[in-house]
């Protein structure tokens, strides 16, 4: 059966494994399938296999087969896509090419170790994904008009509940909601002043020729992702950073330095290397206005009479987040924290740990409907604050119900009527397409009949 849970092969993971293949010293590769006019290679499969291997994923003596059909659907959706002549734009693989080399440069934490551990250049490892990476976005496409139109209704969703045998019915783990309050010390005029000045005289030393701008800012930027490099920053993408530094990147010319501009991370300059359509390679310099600790404390105090009247006051946590919250995501949210990987305010405990230990430590200590007291954290942006949390909700194990756990449930009953159109498809349009497979994998207990 066609997993579409399963995005490592549809999405983005595959093309990495390809490339992981690669960059091994010998592969002795051979043709296992043809679905149409492409072929799929054992070098596929069996880095699919390695990877969850490596992830840890159970695997079995049919794992290879579930494997092969997987990518035989691929296949078919790609062969599909080339008769009905769908089209990527080469602007479309280029952003695509470019959101892949930067996950997976970040993966390695830097561009050198990338690069070491491939032994070729971005460019290089661009050229051999570009091919990979076009028909993947033309199977997606073909994916898409199957299954983009498709939704569920309340009554198809409780219709699927009803249908699930008792003793099938999902486990759900224990989950919590979590909510915020959070201030920020305010940046007096003179901490701003002070670090502007600084790198206002950083500028004219580099503009004056006494040292080189990769020299200074490996010297004195406050920019934990670029600092070491020199400042370097490479393959960015318009929109990528913040709009104060994307305006001054894409303005200035190859090797100007730009003006000192002022973002919520504090006062950069840029120094162009070069520009690549919606591309730039830049150096980068920051300087951050120091907080005082006095400052800090006056936060601190602000959420002391907020935590107090979170106590005494009638006023629900909601309506205090939206009024006194500087966390602009979260109190926009009632003050709930949302799950980046989920886009819900629903955390599982070990999910909530990998965003803040120090969060989930807190939280384990209160009860449903309890306030920490305020605490010191480190915001996103690499700033000293303090916030007042709130448990809202802590569900304990179970099997999943249709009033706590509605969404879930949805999104399982979506996932089966896609499956099912993806079925119905898989079987009409192998009457009139081309299969040929290797006899080492005619044998495999596939859930579709690849050979007519």
């Amino acid at each position: 059966m066609i997993n579409l849970k399963n995005k490592y092969f549809l999405v983005c993971i595959s093309l990495l494994l390809v490339v992981c293949a690669q960059a091994q010293e010998k592969i002795i590769d051979r043709v296992i399938a043809v679905v149409g006019s492409n072929p799929l290679l054992q070098s596929e499969l069996e880095s699919n296999y390695q990877q969850m291997i490596s992830q840890q994923e159970a695997v079995d003596d049919n794992t290879r087969c579930k494997l092969m059909e997987e990518l035989l659907y691929q296949k078919l959706l790609l062969a599909q896509a080339q008769k009905d002549s769908l089209t990527v734009t080469e602007a479309q693989v280029d952003q695509e090419l470019d959101r892949r080399i930067h996950y997976y440069v970040q993966q390695f934490g830097s561009e050198e170790r990338f690069t070491a551990f491939y032994g070729k250049s971005i460019d290089d490892f661009k050229a051999d994904l570009r091919d990979n990476v076009r028909d993947l976005l033309l199977s997606q496409q073909m994916q898409s008009k199957i299954t983009g139109d498709i939704n569920v209704t309340p009554n198809d969703v409780k219709l699927y509940y009803s249908s699930i045998p008792v003793d099938s019915i999902p486990l759900i783990n224990a989950e919590v909601e979590v909510g915020q309050i959070v201030k920020k010390p305010a940046l007096t005029p003179e901490a701003k002043k002070e670090a502007k000045d600084k790198i206002s005289s950083i500028r004219d030393r580099i503009m004056k020729g006494e040292a080189s701008f990769a020299a200074l800012a490996a010297l004195y930027s406050e920019d934990p992702g670029s600092a070491s490099k020199g400042g370097l920053y490479e393959h960015i993408q318009r929109g990528q950073f913040v709009p104060e530094w994307d305006a001054a990147a894409f303005k200035i010319k190859q090797g100007e330095i730009s003006e000192v501009f002022e973002t919520v991370y504090g006062y950069f300059i840029i120094q162009l290397i070069e520009r690549r359509g919606e591309e730039v390679d830049a150096r980068s310099l920051l300087i951050t206005p120091k907080v005082e600790t006095a400052d800090l404390l006056k936060a601190k105090l602000s959420l002391d009479t907020i935590y107090n009247k979170l106590l005494t006051d009638t006023t629900t946590f909601s309506e205090m987040a939206a009024k006194y919250s500087d966390d602009e995501e979260s109190k926009n949210s009632g003050g709930l924290i949302i799950n980046p990987q989920t886009g819900s305010s629903r955390f599982q405990m070990d999910e909530l740990g990998q965003m803040d230990q120090n969060v989930a430590f807190a939280i384990d200590k209160l009860k449903v409907g309890q306030y920490t007291k305020p605490i010191p954290f480190t915001t996103r942006d690499g700033k000293q604050a303090y916030h007042i949390l709130y448990l809202k909700i802590r569900t304990e194990p179970h099997q999943a119900n249709l009033t706590d756990d509605y969404q879930k449930i949805q999104a399982i009953a979506l996932a089966k009527k896609q499956e099912k159109a993806i079925q119905a498809w898989i079987k009409k349009k192998l009457v009139d397409t081309y299969v040929h497979l290797t006899d080492d994998y005619k044998l495999c207990p596939y859930t579709n009949k690849w050979l007519n």
